[in-house]
């Protein structure tokens, strides 16, 4: 695998006002292989887009935020990237930090790269981040981490890096098409063996930034607990689902 070989891909709705300021953290040597997906947004998203001068696909209409990310997937992997790193474009991550999970990959130190925002309380609501989302992120953390016999330090992070082996071998697309498809691919992940690491990342909650309200969380929690049990029936093999199923 190759640095050069990355591609940022970012899952957009409604960015225009924080678009170009993520773009502008990212390395301008990854400049030419950003890609953005629209998921048909409303604002002048695709317009900002494109006159920063980013590879730009469009849905014909809103599909949500699993299937989003399951179209950058698909078409990184037909540009040629060997890495891929999903960065939310609201500025909420630091798009500094993409090159160097690129290299944590490329050295074989992981499959996949995580951005923790949480590396203490006081920075993180410090941050902006809500007090209820901090207590649910920390409760369902160490919980996944349990069940799932892993140590990862934020499983709500909007920043990965994957390589091209992870994304080729999981079947992403049996994932949900809305906001549980990241904690189901953390599931695969687990499922199939797959390393994860984690570079630490500010956290940047403001006005601006997209972010799920408190009902769109407990249905993102029922979809997590979902995942997990079929992960739990997958170890003991009780059954077989599509989602634990590699690629042929």
């Amino acid at each position: 695998m190759s640095r050069n070989r990355t591609w940022i891909v970012l899952p957009a709705f409604n960015a225009e006002k924080t678009l170009e300021k993520t773009v502008s953290e990212i390395p301008k040597e990854f400049f030419g292989r950003i890609l953005l997906v629209d998921d048909a947004s409303q604002d002048s998203t695709v317009s900002v887009a494109k006159k920063l001068g980013l590879k730009v696909i469009e849905h014909d209409e809103n599909s949500g935020y699993g299937a989003n990310q399951k179209t950058c997937y698909t078409a990184a992997l037909e540009l040629g990237a060997e890495i891929i790193v999903m960065l939310h474009p609201d500025n909420q991550y630091d798009g500094r930090v993409v090159g160097i999970m690129s290299d944590l990959i490329c050295l074989g130190n992981a499959d996949v790269v995580i951005g923790n925002r949480i590396r203490n309380r006081q920075d993180a609501l410090a941050g902006g981040m809500p007090v209820w989302k901090y207590i649910l992120n920390r409760s369902s953390t160490l919980f996944e981490n349990v069940v799932l016999g892993q140590t990862i330090g934020d499983f709500h992070s909007g920043l990965r890096a994957y390589s091209k082996q992870v994304l080729e071998t999981i079947p992403f697309e049996e994932n949900s098409d809305d906001f549980g498809f990241d904690q189901e691919l953390l599931v695969q992940l687990a499922a199939f063996g797959f390393r994860t690491g984690e570079v630490p990342v500010p956290v940047k909650y403001r006005e601006e930034s997209s972010s799920i309200d408190l009902a769109n969380s407990l249905i993102y929690g029922i979809s997590t607990c979902r995942a997990l049990i079929k992960y739990l029936f997958f170890r003991v093999g009780f059954s077989r689902f599509a989602m634990f199923s590699a690629k042929k």
